[in-house]
C-alpha cells in the first residue's frame, strides 16, 4: 500500500499540524520515504475524545465479536505479506528472519488473546448467593466481575517494531481487556506501524465496531506522549523503552488530578550465575551460547544477559578464555538508530574506563553503520558490588563476566542488584545445595527464575512472567508478556442484590456467555447448570 505519512484517528488519516519526521535506515543513516507529520496536542484530543467514546459500547462486546476482532487484526497484517518486512527491515535493521518471527509472535499472541476473550476466565466472575436466613444478619447476594479500565495509551518499542508496537502485546491484551487504544507510534519505525495501524483499523471497520476503538498518532515524545498520558480520557498506560522515558510518563501520570496506573518495562541486566558444575561440561559450548545470547539482535532485547557471574580459580579461567575466544569471532549487527549505536559506544567506554575493570574479548565492528564491534568484560565481585556504574544497562551487544569466591559472595552481589526481569543460573545436581539459598534472595529480585537456559526467546504463553520489580519495570505485579498482561487492563467490581434484569450478562444465574464461575467459593464449570448459583 502507499503509506501516507498520517496518524490514523479512528479510521481516518490527519494530516499534523506539526513538524514533520522521517524514519531512517540506520545501515545507512538515509531518511526514509515518506516524512510523517506530527500531531499538535490539540489534534490528539481528537484521538482520545474518539476512545472515550467508544468504550461504553467496546468494554460490553459479547465474547465471539471481540474474538474475531482480535483475529480480525492478526489475518490483516499477515495479509500485508513481504511489504511489512521490507519497510521494517529498511527502518530498523533487523535481519528479514527476525522479522519474519516476529510477525508470527505479534499475530500468535493476537490469537492468543481471543482464546482467552473467548474462554472468559479473566472476567473473574464470583457469585455468593443471598443466605437470607443466617443469623445473627442474613447475607445479601454479592456478585463479582473483573471490568475494564477505560480507553489505554500505548508506546511502541525501538527494539521490537511489531511485537511491542502498534499491535503488540500491549495492544493486544488492552484490546482483549475491552479497553480503546491510542498508539503513540515510535518515530524510528513510522511506517512500519502505518501498515499495522492500517490492519487494526480495517479490523475495527469490518466488524462494525465504533472507530474510536483505535487510533494511531505520530509526534514527539517529550510533548505528545505527555499530553497524551495527561489526557483525562487516558486510564492506563502500556510504555516499553528507556528508565528516563518510563519514569518521566509515571510522574505525569501520578501527577494527574485522577493518577493512573502506567505500566512500563523499562531496563534489566538479566544476571546469569554459573556453578562450578556446569563448568565440568563442555566449557566452550556454554561460552558459545552465552556470547549468541548477549549479540542476538545486536543486544538490543530487554532479556539480552547484561552479567555472568563465574567463579574464580582454573575453571572459570577457562570460561572467560572461552568467552573471548567466542566474541572475537563476532561481527557488528546494525543497530536500530544512531542514537542507540551512540549511547552504545558512551556505555562501553564508561565500563572499560571504571576501575577493576579489564576487556575479555571483542569482536569486530559490522560492514555497516552503526554495527560497533560487540564486546565482553570482566571484574572482580568486589568491584561489582562497590562500584554503581557497573550496574547500568549498556543496550547493545556488550556484557560483563564477574568472577566470585564463594556462595557469600554470590549472595552478597544479588542482593545488591536492582530489579531485574530474569536470573539464569547453569548447574547440575551437585550445585543444589550451592544455589537453593540464592534462589529466595532472586525471587525478590527477578520475575523469572532459569536454569540451564537463556533469557533470550520468551515465550508467550499462560504460565510466562515478564516483568520484575523496579526498575525492571514500574509495577512488578504484572508481566506484559502472556495471558496474564491482560489483569493489567482491569478492576473488579461488585454487584450487591441486583435483580437478574440489570445484572450484566456475565453475572446472569442464565450464564449466557458460558463463564466458569467461582460460586461460594467452589469453581463451578460453564457446562454446569446455572441452578448452582441459586
Amino acid at each position: 500500500m502507499t503509506l501516507t505519512g498520517h496518524s490514523l484517528i479512528a479510521g481516518e488519516p490527519v494530516v499534523g499540524e506539526g513538524k514533520t519526521t522521517n524514519g531512517f535506515n540506520p545501515a545507512t543513516n538515509e531518511a526514509l520515504e515518506p516524512a510523517y507529520s506530527l500531531l499538535t496536542e490539540e489534534q490528539l484530543k481528537t484521538a482520545t475524545a474518539a476512545a472515550k467514546d467508544a468504550f461504553p459500547s467496546f468494554s460490553s462486546l459479547d465474547p465471539e465479536t471481540h474474538a474475531a476482532f482480535l483475529e480480525a487484526i492478526a489475518d490483516n497484517i499477515e495479509a500485508i505479506g513481504d511489504e511489512l518486512i521490507t519497510r521494517a527491515g529498511q527502518e530498523t535493521g533487523l535481519p528479514a528472519a527476525r522479522l519474519q518471527g516476529e510477525r508470527a509472535r505479534t499475530t500468535g499472541q493476537l490469537r492468543l488473546f481471543a482464546a482467552v476473550v473467548r474462554q472468559g476466565d479473566f472476567r473473574g466472575v464470583r457469585i455468593d448467593p443471598a443466605i437470607p436466613d443466617r443469623t445473627p444478619l442474613p447475607r445479601a447476594d454479592i456478585r463479582q466481575r473483573q471490568i475494564p479500565l477505560g480507553p489505554v495509551a500505548v508506546f511502541g518499542a525501538s527494539n521490537f517494531p511489531l511485537a511491542f508496537s502498534t499491535a503488540g502485546g500491549d495492544t493486544a491484551s488492552a484490546l482483549a481487556a475491552g479497553c480503546p487504544v491510542v498508539f503513540k507510534a515510535h518515530n524510528a519505525h513510522p511506517g512500519t506501524s502505518e501498515l499495522v495501524g492500517h490492519a487494526v483499523t480495517k479490523a475495527v471497520k469490518d466488524l462494525g465496531l465504533h472507530p474510536g476503538v483505535f487510533s494511531l498518532v505520530y509526534g514527539p515524545g517529550a510533548s505528545i506522549g505527555q499530553a497524551l498520558v495527561a489526557d483525562s480520557a487516558i486510564k492506563a498506560v502500556g510504555f516499553t523503552g528507556s528508565q528516563a522515558a518510563g519514569i518521566a510518563l509515571m510522574k505525569t501520570a501520578a501527577a494527574r488530578p485522577e493518577p493512573i496506573p502506567v505500566y512500563a518495562e523499562m531496563s534489566s541486566l538479566n544476571p546469569v550465575f554459573v556453578f562450578e558444575g556446569a563448568l565440568k561440561g563442555d566449557v566452550d559450548a556454554l561460552a558459545a551460547a552465552y556470547v549468541t545470547a548477549v549479540t542476538g539482535s545486536s543486544g538490543q532485547l530487554c532479556t539480552s544477559p547484561g552479567l555472568l557471574f563465574a567463579p574464580e580459580g582454573e575453571a572459570g579461567d577457562k570460561l572467560a578464555a572461552a568467552v573471548g575466544r567466542a566474541v572475537a569471532t563476532c561481527a557488528g549487527q546494525t543497530m536500530l538508530t544512531a542514537g542507540i549505536a551512540a549511547s552504545w559506544n558512551t556505555g562501553t567506554e564508561a565500563l572499560r574506563s571504571a576501575e577493576g575493570v579489564s576487556l575479555i574479548g571483542k569482536g569486530t565492528p559490522g560492514a555497516t553503520e552503526n554495527a560497533p564491534a560487540p564486546a565482553i568484560f570482566g571484574t572482580g565481585v568486589e568491584h561489582f558490588t562497590s562500584n554503581h556504574v557497573l550496574h547500568e544497562e549498556i543496550f547493545g551487544a556488550a556484557s560483563l563476566v564477574i568472577r566470585y569466591r564463594s556462595t557469600e559472595d554470590l549472595l552478597q552481589a544479588a542482593a545488591r542488584i536492582e530489579g531485574q526481569l530474569t536470573a539464569s543460573l547453569h548447574l547440575t545436581g551437585e550445585d543444589y545445595p550451592t544455589a537453593a539459598p540464592l534462589i529466595p534472595v532472586l525471587e525478590q529480585k527477578v520475575g523469572r527464575i532459569i536454569v540451564n537456559g537463556w533469557p533470550t526467546g520468551v515465550e508467550v504463553g499462560h504460565a510466562m512472567v515478564h516483568g520484575g520489580p523496579f526498575p525492571a519495570t514500574s509495577d512488578s505485579r504484572t508481566t506484559s508478556v502472556g495471558t496474564l498482561a491482560i489483569n493489567r487492563f482491569l478492576r473488579p467490581v461488585a454487584y450487591q442484590n441486583l435483580p437478574q434484569e440489570l445484572l450484566p450478562e456475565p453475572l446472569q444465574d442464565t450464564n449466557p456467555w458460558h463463564l466458569n464461575r467461582r460460586i461460594n467459593g467452589n469453581v463451578v464449570p460453564a457446562e454446569e447448570k446455572a441452578e448452582a448459583s441459586a
